[in-house]
């Protein structure tokens, strides 16, 4: 029988948690057990495994960007767009750490064809076509987006430009500058 008040929403919830706080891989449902009180084998009929609780706090974490992301790009086009989308991604990784590494987890192909991941995908596309690319440079593009926000969110969460001028506010700002630059004058390669 479930302990009363334990569901796997909560738990998964209190997992998204203590990845934020100790790293999502230190995630573990020992450490999930002890932060309730109960013993693992009682957490079970809520979660497989350590690696299904992973799974599924990544799964909250893609649908968490997911939501974000699109409340942050309605009605918007263009640099705009480009600009509310980034910004969504670097906050989520500033706030949620653990979690954002968790939107990174490999999973398997039926999981993530299931995931929010492929709403990620299509809102990258949509505002990749007020750049006007064809294929395959808008899916380079979609890459290209997504190694910044994510390579940029977590060099400056692990410290890396905190020990320099100009800030690095100033300098994501330029970044998207130059992404926009980019998109605008995307160069085709000649098909072989």
């Amino acid at each position: 029988m479930a302990r009363v008040g334990l569901t796997t929403e909560r738990l998964i919830r209190a997992g998204a948690e203590l990845a934020d706080e100790v790293g999502f891989d230190q995630v573990t449902v020992s450490e999930l057990a002890r932060r309730f009180d109960v013993k693992v084998a009682s957490l079970y009929s809520h979660v497989k495994n350590s690696q299904d609780l992973k799974t599924r706090i990544a799964l909250l974490a893609l649908e968490e960007l997911a939501d974000l992301s699109a409340d942050a790009v309605a009605g918007r086009a263009g640099k705009d767009a480009l600009t509310a989308f980034a910004n969504v991604y670097r906050d989520y990784a500033h706030e949620h750490p653990g979690r954002a590494a968790a939107a990174r987890m490999r999973l398997d192909p039926e999981t993530a064809a299931a995931s929010a991941g492929v709403r990620h995908a299509r809102m990258t596309r949509a505002i990749l076509r007020g750049y006007d690319l064809a294929e395959p440079e808008e899916t380079h593009a979609v890459r290209l987006l997504g190694s910044v926000f994510h390579g940029y969110a977590s060099l400056e969460g692990a410290g890396g430009f905190s020990h320099s001028a100009p800030d690095s506010e100033e300098s994501w700002a330029r970044v998207l500058d130059a992404l926009d630059t980019l998109l605008h004058n995307w160069p085709a390669r000649p098909t072989p």
